[in-house]
């Protein structure tokens, strides 16, 4: 029987087409990883360059910049804009760190004065203090003159007594001569009250703020610009309304001593009598 012949196999010469589109794919693929990786980067470097640039300026190396380098291709911002925006957050988050030699000067030398002032007041009122009709402390705002309202009102009324005017003469007197802002403060206890005079708390403290500023401006010539009065009724108490001894504590007027108001000059010592005799004038 005849053999039947075999045909040649097929050489298929096409099938490095395969491995080109395999490369070409894989190529393509690389390339878009890259350009993907250089944009995330372009944007970490541009703000590690804002870091840099902003501590040094910080620093005093670098002048401010005015160089326009835009961080996001798709919404360029001028590079001094960005600085800018940074500064502000960073300033409202973390406080600012570091001040300048005027500004810290200033602050220094208003400290050591409301220290000298506290010394001066604590000296003039030593009988008040130990009487507790007069206490002195320090809080954020700046230094507090808490009158007892037993020492100098009577119960319900904004008068002030007329054998206490001689501790507020004394008051006046030291803070006349510096220009620090005064806001006086009216508090009360939680005990409820209804008068012919004072309708609530609130009338009653609002009052009492608001007559004390008028005898430092009629009786003392203080420059009203320097003057707030404000009423808190029983709502800022610094001790406890169910004793005796913590509601007497709430009803008082606290002078609050900020800080120096600018543009305001210092007025020369008043002249100093023998005695008490040099009292406020008789108010309207």
């Amino acid at each position: 029987m005849r053999r039947r012949k075999r045909s040649p196999a097929h050489t298929n010469h096409e099938r490095w087409l395969v491995s080109y589109a395999d490369f070409i794919t894989l190529l393509f693929a690389f390339f878009v990883v890259l350009y993907a990786s250089s944009q995330v980067d372009q944007k970490k470097v541009g703000k590690l360059a804002l870091a840099i640039q902003v501590a040094f300026q910080e620093m005093g190396v670098f002048p401010a910049s005015t160089t326009q380098i835009p961080l996001d291709s798709n919404d360029p911002m001028p590079f001094s804009t960005v600085q800018s925006i940074e500064n502000v957050k960073r300033n409202t988050e973390l406080g600012r760190i570091a001040s300048s030699p005027e500004d810290s000067l200033a602050a220094t030398s208003e400290q050591t004065d409301l220290a000298t002032l506290q010394a001066e007041l604590r000296e003039a009122l030593r009988k008040e203090i130990a009487l507790h009709e007069v206490a002195l402390h320090r809080e954020s705002d700046g230094l507090v003159v808490s009158l007892q309202d037993f020492g100098f009102f009577d119960s319900g009324s904004a008068t002030i007594k007329p054998e206490s005017l001689a501790a507020l003469d004394r008051i006046a007197s030291i803070l006349a001569i510096r220009t620090y802002r005064l806001r006086v403060e009216g508090h009360t206890d939680n005990v409820p009250i209804h008068t012919a005079q004072m309708a609530s708390n609130w009338e009653l403290s609002t009052a009492r703020a608001t007559e004390l500023v008028r005898i430092l401006i009629v009786g003392h010539s203080f420059a009203p610009q320097r003057l707030s009065a404000a009423g808190y009724a029983e709502y800022h108490p610094v001790a406890s309304n169910q004793t005796p001894q913590g509601r007497a504590q709430n009803r008082r007027v606290d002078i609050v001593i900020l800080s120096a108001m600018p543009g305001l000059a210092t007025l020369p010592s008043p002249p100093q009598s023998g005695s008490d005799a040099k009292r406020s004038p008789s108010l309207p």
